[in-house]
């Protein structure tokens, strides 16, 4: 009877701690759970793919949809994020992406701006509040008939779009898409006059390595060898080739990190796996590669938690 009745006590102090812990979004189960943007997804997919194969017993997940700060072990983030974003104390960057002016392709919004370059500052003018057009944009009245579409998501890669022309993402004009910034795709395939922007991974098929079917670039005033590369005709791996290789500041881009609390082991030695060896994967998901010293700095702070822990 005395066994029986320890038996139960212990059932219900683990049914209370398991209840706790669940309440206070402890992650018991041995999953180290990744919270991302959409276009970065297929990229930390491939990760957790390969990682698997060397560490079986560490399991990583993308979470889907809705889930407590308490539960996410890693954040993927902007290096323009606001820091409260971020989540955690600490972030690495991996990679970079790079952010293009488009609408749909054959739209009202197309005809209107084909056969313009625009420089840095007429983008300024199309996409941002902003009285000081030039005389050209006043007579023929092209961008105001334009209706510009801007994602107002935390992880919306807005901010770093408005910021590369000194401005706020607050001083966008026309409408604002909440969700994430493939939404942005959908919102001008329902306007003819809709103008945005996206990362390469959500303008390009992965696959095919072109834009997709229903969208078009807005021509950039480039260089007569980079213009053809920014075209329709263009390919996802001649624009990542030409983003390397030298800034371009009509184009803006963004460094992507992940944000992570360094307690823990298994998130370190899968970052360090990151930075070693899934890097390499950044091309095929439409990111760019970090330079040689920035790849080098991001190495050696991982490297030096995981020597400080031991």
């Amino acid at each position: 009877m005395k066994r029986l009745v320890s038996i139960i006590a212990v059932v219900t102090v683990l049914g209370f701690t398991s209840a706790w812990a669940e309440g206070n979004g402890v992650n018991n189960s041995g999953v180290r759970y990744i919270k991302s943007p959409r276009f970065a997804r297929p990229l930390i997919e491939k990760w957790i793919e390969e990682y698997a194969k060397t560490e079986p017993g560490v399991e990583f997940q993308i979470v889907k949809g809705s889930a407590n700060k308490e539960n996410i072990d890693l954040n993927v983030v902007f290096d323009n994020q606001d820091n409260s974003t971020k989540d955690f104390s600490h972030v690495v960057y991996f990679g970079e992406t790079a952010v293009l002016p488009i609408t749909a392709r054959s739209s009202e919004a197309a005809r209107l701006l084909e056969g313009k370059h625009l420089n840095a500052k007429k983008l300024k003018q199309l996409f941002f509040l902003n009285d000081d057009f030039d005389e050209d944009v006043k007579k023929n009245k092209t961008f105001e008939a334009i209706i510009i579409y801007s994602g107002s998501n935390a992880s919306s890669v807005a901010s770093s779009f408005a910021h590369n022309f000194g401005e706020e993402s607050s001083s966008f004009r026309g409408k604002r898409i909440s969700g994430d910034d493939l939404f942005l795709n959908t919102a001008l395939s329902k306007d003819p006059l809709g103008v945005s922007f996206n990362t390469l991974s959500n303008i390009f098929d992965l696959k095919s390595r072109h834009l997709k079917d229903n969208l078009s670039l807005i021509g950039l005033d480039l260089k007569k060898d980079q213009d053809s590369s920014f075209s329709d005709n263009g390919s996802l791996d001649d624009v990542l080739t030409i983003l390397e290789s030298g800034k371009i500041s009509e184009v803006p881009v963004e460094k992507v990190g992940v944000s992570y609390n360094q307690a823990d082991d298994a998130v370190n030695l899968f970052l360090q796996w990151v930075l070693d060896n899934g890097t390499k994967y950044n091309h095929e998901y439409g990111l760019l590669n970090l330079n040689s010293k920035e790849a080098s700095t991001q190495i050696e702070k991982v490297k030096s938690v995981l020597i400080a822990q031991k």
